[in-house]
């Protein structure tokens, strides 16, 4: 049997001499584990298709529930992403990330688009605000949402407080005074409000890494996954 889909590489791993088995998040039929032949060869015809981040369309042989690939083309290679290191690790964060949300045979056109997005922000533009936006947005397709608005308590305005409590179990934050939660600064409530779509204040560099590092600890409680990549990309902007 075989299958044609619109996929995204999420994961190349080596295997055995000249083989890759590849993770692609798919559109029509969400995550997919396949083999690809000989691409570790030189010259090798698809190459290009088990490159991390590549996005084409993939035709694949299906047998017992293995799949392998046969063809692939058009698409988008990403390349920028393979040239800057901090773009890199912002992607394998992305991907990282996608992986854990998404299950086999479980279509999810939405994340798929997510990904696709996230990935041409991060080569158009600043890949640390990308990121932030995609986990926000991944995390809320994924039913693991949380509340960027007013007090979760007390309702009161949360605009400009420089101190604010964040609750990892609800996903909401809240005032200084009523909450119990972890206390988060009012630079990263600015990040992750705006990167829900919903501007408040100004974005700081340093706000950013906060937001990522509050997104790394609550991805983890939500859905048991650590990231190894954010933690690298983590280190990476704090060695800046």
């Amino acid at each position: 049997m075989e299958i044609k889909v619109n996929a995204l590489v999420l994961r190349a791993a080596d295997y055995g001499e000249n083989d890759k088995i590849l993770t692609l998040l798919t559109a029509e039929r969400g995550k997919l584990t396949a083999g690809i032949k000989g691409v570790r060869k030189s010259g090798a015809k698809l190459k290009f298709a088990a490159q991390p981040f590549c996005l084409a369309e993939y035709v694949l042989s299906g047998r017992g529930g293995r799949y392998t690939v046969i063809q692939a083309g058009g698409g988008e290679s990403f390349y920028d992403l393979r040239c800057d290191i901090g773009k890199f690790y912002a992607a394998v964060a992305l991907c990282e990330a996608a992986s854990a949300l998404s299950f086999e045979e479980d279509a999810s056109p939405e994340m798929f688009v997510a990904c696709v997005e996230g990935l041409r922000d991060m080569c158009a533009d600043d890949e640390c605000f990308a990121l932030i936006k995609f986990l926000v947005r991944a995390l809320r397709l994924s039913g693991y949402g949380f509340s960027a608005g007013a007090c979760d308590v007390c309702g009161r305005d949360l605009a400009g407080e420089s101190r604010l409590r964040f609750d990892m179990q609800s996903g909401s934050f809240t005032c200084r005074d009523c909450g119990a939660g972890a206390g988060v600064s009012g630079s990263t409530y600015a990040v992750l409000r705006a990167a829900g779509g919903r501007p408040c204040g100004d974005i700081t560099e340093d706000g950013k890494v906060r937001a990522l590092r509050l997104l790394r600890e609550y991805f983890a409680l939500k859905t048991d996954a650590r990231l190894n990549g954010l933690s690298e990309y983590i280190r990476l902007l704090r060695a800046e």
